[in-house]
């Protein structure tokens, strides 16, 4: 069998250097140097079905090192995957099936988009965490629909990245047993030996992080077999450790920094196909041998679907209650339509004065109470974000039961972590910080954005007016910047009512992430003009003071600006001013003109709009005519009592007012 496996191997190599060839473009070093990996880990290893890609309990692998993205697409179209051999031969072309990193809904068999080393590793560890809590959930004695492996493989440079570090001190201190890590390791990076760079013992630190740490050869078959079978009788998460040349097989790159980045040249793989015994004449060989060996091994791997399917069946029979959460939880967006439209609005007196993060908190246990598999956590912020969880418990290594996740002070590995929960499928994912700190977890956010997956970020302490922590927490330029990031809703609401629908819309958004956007100070509960505001508000932004069909002037305020507006509005009378709340600018921006024009009260361009957000004015220019009628805070704040911070840098609604009568 192993020749078998040597003529997949061959043939990974093959296609790769080809494809990358072709396209002038590529990193042929690691699909090279790991073929032996590829052939085994497809070939034997993974339990997975090519004829359906999306069985629920098949082993998940993510390509960590994701610029090796040949390694996958050869092994995946050998395997029997929909990824034909034109696809590879369209290699990183535009609308090919096989783009430069591998793309999560482009391709089949790709469980996550990687290439942003360290990040793939780190949804590993949120898929393996999301294996457990569904184990914990659905199985019983006789019958486990969920029981599967995560298995990744990494370079050099996913393990330098810092985030690589924060989720695998994480995975060691959860015990998530059933993730299973490959080193490629090659030592080489782009600028060369990684020994300019790294140096230290990278077992002994996965060692300490609670890992069990194995070693052994990337051209070892057998060997590596061994390994995962004693990787899977520890309760560690594992690393194994496999010596490798980058590059191998072709003489001219091989072992070097050459190797990493860029094609091997014309010359260098017809001496490459002629040292392995391929046709130098001939481009994207495969060995006949290893399309025989993998349909044999399709039917073997359809046949442990049918039987998974068959006692699933058995399951659900004998726990229909199960089934039908099971139903619930896999629904799109891991959220049940009519679980969600269940939960009730709470009702606040007018004279309540509630922080949209306390009022967020109330949401989120109301939501929590009504979808069971609504699950998240914070960075060592559980109390500061508002986020617990009441009634439920943690989740830890001896609680798989548990619902909220102590992340500690890891944003981007949190936030990678929760990514990883929520494309694993059958649960809906949260974590929070500081607003400020999403700086930390930006990249994270972005790949969310760029897999169209609906993870929600908390994001509390949301202005100037979270005060005495002054402008190292105070987040001036960082809506602005979230809003920036395609696909990607912001929510900022105004008071409590508000704080549930942004809890309401963004468990309903299916389509990528949305960022809660919540105040530390009370607000009070507006008054709201708009009898409809309820659904209005799906748009994005709702009347709150009519002030008149024709107004002299509309307020955009978003947030606690929209009671600061309120206030100026009575400042500037008799001006008759319309105040608009802007929960979700996105939204809001998104719609038809008409249904703009009737909100803002007249014709766009020809009324006259000034916007209100206690942050920088980048991306509120479009409305005004002029930059003066941007309230805005261009700089950094101070520290002090919030109101004393507004003051002193002039943001209050009599300076508010002073903009609006200084327009008439």
């Amino acid at each position: 069998m192993n020749k078998q496996l040597d003529a997949v191997a061959l043939s990974v190599r093959s296609l790769s250097m080809d494809a990358i060839q072709k396209a002038n473009s590529g990193h042929p070093g690691l699909p090279l140097g790991t073929a032996e990996l590829a052939a085994v880990l497809y070939g034997r290893i993974l339990r997975h079905n090519p004829a359906n890609p999306r069985w629920s309990d098949r082993d998940r692998f993510v390509l960590s090192a994701g610029h090796g993205s040949m390694f996958l697409y050869s092994i995946l179209h050998l395997s029997g995957y929909p990824v034909s051999l034109d696809d590879i031969k369209a290699f990183r072309q535009v609308g090919s099936r096989c783009p430069g990193h591998p793309e999560y809904g482009y391709t089949e068999g790709v469980e996550v988009t990687t290439g942003p080393l360290g990040q793939g590793v780190s949804h590993a560890v949120g898929m393996a965490i999301a294996e457990t809590m569904l184990a914990e959930t659905y199985n019983r004695p006789e019958f486990s629909p969920v029981n599967h492996y995560t298995y990744a493989l990494v370079g050099e440079g996913c393990l330098m990245e810092g985030v690589a570090s924060e989720a695998s001190s994480l995975a060691g201190h959860l015990k998530l047993g059933k993730l299973i890590v490959f080193y490629d390791e090659n030592r080489i990076c782009i600028d060369g030996s990684t020994d300019m760079t790294l140096t230290e013992d990278i077992g002994a630190r996965y060692a300490a992080y609670g890992w069990q740490v194995l070693s052994g050869d990337m051209y070892d078959y057998d060997g590596i077999e061994r390994l995962v079978a004693e990787a899977k009788k520890d309760g560690r998460p594992s690393l194994v450790m496999l010596k490798s040349v980058i590059g191998k097989g072709a003489a001219s790159v091989a072992g070097t920094a050459k190797a990493h980045g860029a094609p091997i040249g014309a010359e260098g793989v017809a001496e490459a196909k002629k040292s392995l015994g391929l046709d130098p004449a001939k481009d994207f060989q495969v060995i006949p041998e290893a399309y025989d060996y993998f349909a044999s091994r399709r039917k073997e791997l359809a046949a442990a679907e049918a039987a998974w399917n068959e006692g699933f069946a058995a399951w659900s029979a004998k726990y229909p209650e199960l089934r039908a959460a099971w139903n619930a939880a896999h629904a799109d967006g891991g959220v049940d339509p009519a679980a969600l439209a269940s939960v009730k609005h709470p009702e606040y007196a007018r004279d309540d004065k509630i922080a949209t993060r306390t009022a967020s908190q109330g949401a989120l246990n109301q939501f929590a109470q009504a979808l069971p598999n609504l699950v998240g956590g914070s960075a060592d912020l559980q109390g500061p974000n508002a986020v617990a969880l009441k009634g439920i418990p943690a989740y830890g290594p001896e609680k798989r039961a548990g619902r909220y996740l102590h992340f500690g002070v890891r944003e981007f590995g949190m936030a990678a972590v929760t990514n990883g929960i929520q494309v694993h499928g059958g649960l809906r994912a949260f974590c929070a910080t500081f607003l400020v700190f999403s700086d930390y977890l930006r990249p994270a956010l972005r790949l969310a954005a760029l897999m169209k997956l609906p993870s929600i970020y908390v994001l509390t302490h949301d202005s100037i007016f979270l005060g005495e922590d002054g402008p190292t927490h105070q987040p001036v330029e960082t809506i602005a910047s979230l809003r920036m990031i395609p696909n990607v809703t912001v929510f900022r609401p105004a008071d409590a009512e508000e704080a549930f629908y942004a809890w309401k819309h963004a468990l309903a958004k299916t389509d990528g992430p949305s960022c809660l956007v919540m105040s530390r100070q009370n607000l009070p509960i507006i008054a709201k003009d708009d009898p409809d505001w309820r659904h209005t508000i799906d748009c994005g932004a709702y009347v709150v003071r009519k002030g008149s069909d024709t107004p002299d002037a509309t307020v955009l305020a978003t947030g606690s600006e929209v009671s600061l507006a309120l206030k100026a509005a009575d400042l500037a009378l008799p001006l008759k001013v319309r105040v608009v709340s802007v929960m979700s600018k996105e939204r809001f921006e998104s719609q038809p003109a008409v249904l703009k024009e009737t909100i803002l009260g007249g014709k766009i361009g020809s009324i006259r709009v000034v916007t209100a957000e206690a942050g920088v004015r980048t991306g509120w220019e479009g409305w005004t005519a002029s930059r003066a009628d941007n309230f805005s805070i261009d700089r950094f704040g101070e520290s002090g009592p919030g109101d004393k911070v507004a003051a002193h840098l002039g943001y209050t609604a009599e300076r508010l007012a002073e903009i609006l009568k200084g327009g008439k």
